[in-house]
This record gives C-alpha cells, structure tokens and sequence, in this order.
C-alpha cells in the first residue's frame, strides 16, 4: 500500500509539473504573439498622433536644432508644412538664412534663426537663445544635433577633443535647449519632445565607444523625462535611428534598410506616440529592432565590432586612393 501511495504521488506530481510548465509555455507563446502583433500594427496599420494636438495651425512653433542639413532640415520642413511656425538653430547664419527664407516662401510660416555652435562650452550663447524663446508658444522641440566619430576607431586613438565635443554636442547641448524651452511647455500643459537616438546607444558599439555611451545617456535620459513630463501633458520619445542618407552617416544612396532624410522623418511624424518613450518608428529600422530582441547582446555586441573594423578598413583605403589621386593631379 505504501509502495501504491508513492507511485501515486509521484505521478501527480509530476503531472503538476507538466501542467505547470505547459502553462509557462503557453504564456510565453501567447506574450512573443501578442508583441508580434503589436508590432505589426504599430509598424505598418495604426497612425500617430495628430499633430494640431501640439499647436499646429494654431500659432505655436516647432523648435530644431542642427537645422540646416539632412534630418533636421527635413524636421524643420515638415513641421513648417504641418503648420507650425519654424525656429532653427545651427551654426552657419548663412544657410539658416537661406532656410528660413525657404520655408516662409514655400509654407507661409514665420520663422526665427538663432546661429550657435553647440560644441562650444559658452553660456552667452544660450542666454541669446533663452532671449529668443522667453516670449514663444513652443509645441514642439527636436533635439536633432548631433556628432559621432568620422569612423569607427579604437578609443584610445581618438583625440581626447573629439570625445569632448560628442559629450558636449549629443548630451549636454540636448540638454541646455531642453531646459529652456520645458517650463513653459509645463505651464502650456501641452509639448512634444523628440530626442534623436540611435542603434548605437540601444547596442554597446565597439569603436564608437564614446557616441555609442552619448546616445545610451539619451535613451535613458528621455525614458526617465518621460515619466516626469507625461502627467503635464509633455510628450517625450526618444528616436531610435538605423542609417540614414545624411553628411554624418556618409551614405549618399538609399536602400530600404536606408531610407533618405524625407522618408525618414515623414515616418517619424506618422507614429508619435504610437511605441510610447522609445520608439523605432521607420519600418525596416523596426524590423531589424524587432529581431534583435531575440538575439544575445554578447552575439549582437560581437558583429558589431567585426562590421566596425570592416568599415574602417574601407574607409582607410578609400582615404588612400583619394590621396593618391591627389597627388596625381
């Protein structure tokens, strides 16, 4: 009798452990499913927020900053053509002129200038721009200036000025125009920051070290402000960004994984709000960000350092047959 009672119980218990791991398992199935359709939907069905909710066509103005080339030329027309009006901030007056003369021509918006070089530790500088924005309806601010490595490089090969200014430009700069134009986002009750982030700052990249850990600080930065700003009503997302056509990335043709700075920011546009503080919002970006949540980050860290050394090696040769052409002429 006793031998019948153990059997027993080891039968019911070890179909306790089979009906407890069929469980887990079927949760964990049901979890990856459900953030797979999610993903579907946030990616290529559902839209964002619509953009009069942050004073579109209603007088407020959209705030940019590395406004006269690529992404943050393109944030400025957008917004300029969603009906906001356009402050620019870059460091040559020349072409922030020459903008904004574009965008009121082509949008029929006001638009105001302000040249300051970011890498600059210099606090008159942002005392101007605090003059200009003391009296501004701002409804939007992108924080899109930005500096990496002219390629990947070993750290310790990177001259310690260039470390300086990717600190001062991705991470401190973002952060002085933050703090001026927040308070009054808060006392509007209504704002939108975007804060452009990258691959490099969601994955530890080798031979990047220091604009990878720029944008890492952006990430948690924006998630942590987030939290703050979203019960008075202020929206912050960080962009995460693959490789965009731009002077900074030196890729001048698109490809799907690619895409050019329109395409790009009209994606960005179309899904605030959708994928809530961290958002990928163009498609392939989002598929690549997708599949590496499954991937160890040791592998993904990895690949990343042999892709490093592979475009650095490219990038050097190409550097030699430009010199030697050169010398040729």
């Amino acid at each position: 009798m006793g031998l019948c009672d153990t059997f027993t119980s080891l039968l019911h218990t070890h179909n306790c452990i089979a009906i407890t791991l069929s469980a887990v398992g079927a949760a964990v199935v049901t979890g990856v499913g459900l953030s797979f359709v999610q993903f579907l939907l946030q990616t290529f069905i559902l839209s964002g927020q619509n953009l009069n909710k942050y004073g579109a066509k209603s007088g407020a103005w959209a705030v940019v900053t590395g406004a006269t080339d690529g992404i943050g030329r393109e944030f400025a027309g957008q917004l300029a053509s969603a009906g906001f009006n356009i402050l620019i901030a870059s460091r040559s007056q020349d072409k922030l002129d020459a903008f904004a003369s574009e965008l009121q021509t082509k949008y029929s918006v006001s638009t105001k200038t302000y040249a300051i070089d970011f890498s600059r530790r210099d606090a008159n500088a942002y005392a101007g721009l605090a003059t200009i924005l003391e009296n501004l309806d701002v409804g939007v601010l992108v924080n899109n200036v930005g500096k990496s490595h002219d390629m990947p490089t070993d750290f310790h090969e990177v001259p310690l000025i260039d470390h300086e200014d990717i600190v001062e430009i991705n991470i401190n700069a973002t952060i002085k125009v933050a703090r001026l134009i927040v308070p009054g986002m808060i006392s509007r009750r209504r704002g939108l920051i975007l804060n452009l982030g990258s691959f490099a700052g969601a994955v530890p990249s080798p031979m990047l070290a220091t604009y990878s850990g720029s944008k890492a600080f952006l990430t948690t930065w924006s998630r942590a402000l987030a939290a703050e700003l979203s019960p008075r009503g202020v929206d912050v997302q960080l962009v995460n960004t693959y490789f965009v056509v731009s002077s900074m990335s030196k890729i001048r043709r698109a490809t799907a994984m690619i895409p050019m700075p329109s395409t790009y920011v009209r994606s960005v546009l179309s899904k605030i709000g959708l994928q809530g503080d961290f958002t990928t919002p163009y498609w392939t970006h989002g598929i690549l960000a997708y599949a590496m949540s499954f991937v160890p980050s040791a592998w993904v860290i990895s690949y990343t350092l042999n892709l490093h050394k592979d475009i650095r090696r490219r990038a050097l040769k190409k550097r030699e047959r430009e010199a030697a052409a050169a010398k040729k002429d």
